[in-house]
């Protein structure tokens, strides 16, 4: 099975994609992490089309059969717990999760649509590089929770 997070842009400072790698490698081979990068519109002068645009790249990198989970800020927040449910469970479906991560003017609604589930990671805002790094955290612990690894003490 595949996680895989498309984020909007692809200039990262080096301390994000250094915490997101520090998770992404705890992975196993059965379960592995990948980020793929959208690149963000160098003006905003459109916001509504570049947004749109953004949409269209992150759908490009979409499979059919995928699992889609689009981070909003009105999703269905979630426990690492409940967190960990939903992860064993996609494991036994065997379907592979992409989550969506928008820019700073959010999901497009081709991507929100095209979602199977909303999901927020919390009540506060984030700066959407930093989610990379709070979201590969969370999948690890929730790993870590279905598997029964000290890494998460309850």
């Amino acid at each position: 099975m595949k996680l895989t997070i498309v984020a909007v842009g692809n200039k990262a400072p080096a301390w994000v994609k250094t915490g997101y790698e520090e998770y992404a490698k705890r992975f196993p081979r059965e379960l592995t992490l990948e980020l793929v990068e959208i690149p963000a519109p160098r003006h905003h002068r459109d916001p509504a089309r570049f947004k749109q645009l953004e949409g269209e790249k992150m759908l490009g990198s979409l499979s059919s059969e995928d699992w889609v989970v689009a981070l909003e800020e009105s999703g269905r927040a979630v426990t690492s717990v409940q967190l960990a449910e939903k992860l064993s469970a996609w494991q036994m479906k065997g379907q592979n999760v992409v989550f969506l991560v928008g820019g700073s003017d959010g999901l497009a609604d081709i991507a929100l649509n095209r979602a199977n589930e909303r999901m927020s990671l919390s009540s506060l805002t984030f700066p959407h590089y930093v989610v990379r790094v709070i979201l590969a955290e969370a999948l690890y612990r929730a790993r870590s929770i279905g598997t029964g690894h000290p890494y998460h003490r309850a």
